[in-house]
């Protein structure tokens, strides 16, 4: 099972999901590729997530994520405490410390929802924080230095005992990730 979560504000019809989906199309038909969109609701978005793990884990697939942003935030919650091996591609490592600039109304252009963002969602969030990478085995890590929305520093802070690879300049969407889809693959399918 690969499991694709997406970032805040995003969707699977994200450039970055399309070319996710596209690929395991094309090269791994026979996965169970999930690829949900996530309730605005972290708690929901959560739920909904380890809905999909538990139904995997039930019949025995193994679990990987490719989560990009807030969704490698999640991945890595996921990893750590349901297992797998999860692919973060700039990850938020402490998202909850940049709610406080969100909290108001926000609007998803992918889904064209309007939606209130709350001190409580601030709260929930931090509930899936994974202080300590315990498990750095499970983690292949994408960052680009030019990423505008989040210090990729602390994504190398977090997570340097993982497999890492930092490129200079690039952006918050990682510029280049369809190229790095055959080493992303290899590195969770091996």
């Amino acid at each position: 099972m690969l499991l694709y979560i997406h970032g805040f504000n995003s969707s699977p019809f994200s450039e970055k999901g399309l070319v996710t989906a596209s690929f395991i199309k094309q090269h791994h038909p026979e996965l169970s590729f999930y690829q949900p969109q996530l309730p605005s609701e972290p708690l929901e978005a959560m739920a909904l997530l380890i809905q999909i793990v538990e139904k995997a884990q039930a019949v025995n697939e193994p679990l990987t994520y490719i989560g990009s942003s807030l969704g490698g935030y999640f991945a890595s919650y996921l990893a750590e405490n349901y297992g797998g091996r999860a692919v973060l591609i700039n990850p938020a490592v402490k998202p909850f410390e940049l709610f406080d600039e969100f909290i108001g109304t926000q609007y998803n252009p992918y889904t064209n929802e309007t939606y209130q963002v709350s001190v409580k969602h601030k709260q929930d969030v931090a509930e899936f924080d994974t202080t300590a990478i315990i498990n750095p085995d499970r983690f292949y890590v994408l960052l680009q230095t030019g990423d505008e929305v989040l210090d990729y520093k602390q994504a190398v802070q977090k997570y340097h005992c993982c497999k890492l690879l930092i490129e200079p300049d690039g952006d918050h969407s990682f510029i280049g990730y369809e190229d790095q889809l055959i080493s992303i693959c290899e590195y969770l399918f091996s």
